[in-house]
């Protein structure tokens, strides 16, 4: 057994980044900015997405086959660069995969960091959350926020159509200002004292020019993506003994479970930079 640990231990590999589809890609551009010198692998299970209107059942599942390739590929950490997966599949994986998978292992996710960093934000605690609706029906945000600062009063707005939209590339035609605004207008008519709202799908930053065009100024509007390299730098900071397992050569690799070249064409498009990926298999 002490074999076998010591075995463990010494597994050296890439920082892995999953997500159900693109989004996450947002999470893993601000991860490389920060982070440049390390490797990384990014998963997306774009055959199966969008995750948003499945079961927390479903998700899970889905969510450790990726968690599991990832770990083949050698990855001794891995990002859940996916709200959704972070709500519905972090803490089971975290509290019962992982000790029967490689207890060594760390899977983190984006919305504790997230919510951390909104104690700093918002100046009268009124915060709103959009994010997919299997997001929002988590009330994920809602538990993390109660634990950490139970004076603050979220409400969370499910938009449904804001993903296709993205995905379909229509986030900055004038034909998605119609959905932006409506949904904007829904949440402030829940509470109109919010002063900050969370970005909670990490597809929405694509509409972000828009979301500021209809969002009133005093509105502090909060993307995931920086916040997400900066916890991880801490967490590294924190922990130099998974630091010192995450290897450093500036190589970056993507995997889809759909087709790979219209997954690097929209990637390319999230990342801003010309992408290669390939077909990965993980439906077992």
């Amino acid at each position: 057994m002490a074999e076998e640990e010591t075995k463990k231990l010494s597994i050296s590999g890439p920082i892995g980044v999953f997500d159900s589809g693109y989004g996450g890609l947002t999470i893993l551009r601000q991860i490389q900015d920060a982070m440049p010198d390390y490797d990384y692998i990014f998963l997306g299970d774009n055959a199966r997405a969008p995750y948003g209107t499945r079961s927390f059942d479903t998700v899970y599942h889905f969510t450790l086959q990726g968690v599991k390739f990832l770990f083949e590929q050698g990855c001794p950490l891995v990002i859940l660069g996916c709200n959704t997966a972070s709500a519905k599949a972090l803490r089971t994986i975290q509290q019962c995969d992982l000790q029967h998978i490689d207890p060594t292992r760390r899977v983190l996710g984006v919305i504790r960091p997230t919510v951390e960093a909104l104690g700093s934000i918002t100046l009268n605690g009124h915060i709103g959350i959009f994010g997919t609706p299997g997001t929002i029906q988590s009330r994920s945000y809602d538990i993390e926020v109660a634990k950490l600062y139970p004076e603050f009063k979220v409400t969370g707005h499910g938009c449904p159509m804001w993903v296709p939209l993205v995905e379909n590339r229509e986030s900055g035609n004038p034909g998605a200002d119609y959905f932006v605004k409506q949904e904007i207008d829904r949440l402030l008519t829940a509470d109109p004292d919010i002063d900050t709202i969370v970005l909670g799908c990490t597809h929405y930053p694509l509409l972000y020019d828009k979301i500021r065009e209809y969002t009133p100024h005093n509105i502090e509007i909060v993307t995931q993506g920086g916040i997400t390299a900066e916890s991880l730098v801490d967490y590294l900071y924190r922990h130099p003994e998974m630091d010192a397992r995450c290897t450093r050569g500036g190589q970056h690799r993507y995997f889809t479970t759909e087709d790979a070249d219209k997954f690097a064409d929209m990637a390319t498009m999230f990342m801003g930079r010309p992408i290669e990926a390939a077909k990965a298999v993980i439906d077992r």
